[in-house]
């Protein structure tokens, strides 16, 4: 899994998951790329608690956890004011793999999605992504978070890339 020559020895995760299989499991991967630096939480409370007390350097969330799950842990992590880190990289890890829960958890500011079940290929290639390519941040009123757009349309040059405010540009 190291061929990429990634040295993660030094990578502090926190592992938020209410499943203590999986925490193990997911150790154990993590293990296996070199990383050593662990914390763990059974859940987004306690989760959260410990990711302002450690400040890690990459956090792997459960989305089904009580009672504070996924979805409203990623929103402390990016909207709180005691966030440590608001730009973490946080990949989201979760049976729901319908189109409509990939929207949300993107739209909440998860850096990357996981499903299970996972491989270790599957988990080492979303670190990779998040180490190979960052997205820049973004603020709006509704929104902080990883770009939410993975691909660019390099053809327009305007104020805006919508394509409602690129017509209105081209009348």
């Amino acid at each position: 899994m190291s061929g990429s020559g990634y040295n993660l020895s030094r990578v502090r995760v926190l592992i938020v998951d209410d499943n203590k299989n999986m925490r193990e499991i997911i150790r154990s991967m993590l293990e296996a790329f070199g990383v050593s630096k662990f914390r763990e939480a059974e859940e987004g409370e306690v989760g959260y608690k410990r990711f302002v007390e450690s400040n890690p350097d990459l956090v792997i969330c459960d989305w089904n956890m009580e009672p504070l799950d996924g979805i409203e842990f990623t929103r402390r992590v990016r909207n709180n004011e005691d966030s440590p880190n608001r730009f973490v990289p946080l990949i989201m890890l979760t049976a729901n793999t319908e189109a409509h829960h990939v929207v949300q958890a993107r739209d909440i500011g998860v850096t990357e999605y996981l499903a299970k079940p996972l491989s270790a290929q599957s988990l080492y290639q979303r670190i990779s992504a998040a180490i190979e390519s960052p997205r820049p941040f973004v603020r709006t009123k509704t929104y902080f978070g990883p770009d939410r757009r993975r691909k660019r349309k390099g053809d327009y040059e305007g104020p805006e890339r919508r394509s409602s405010d690129q017509d209105a540009a081209a009348d």
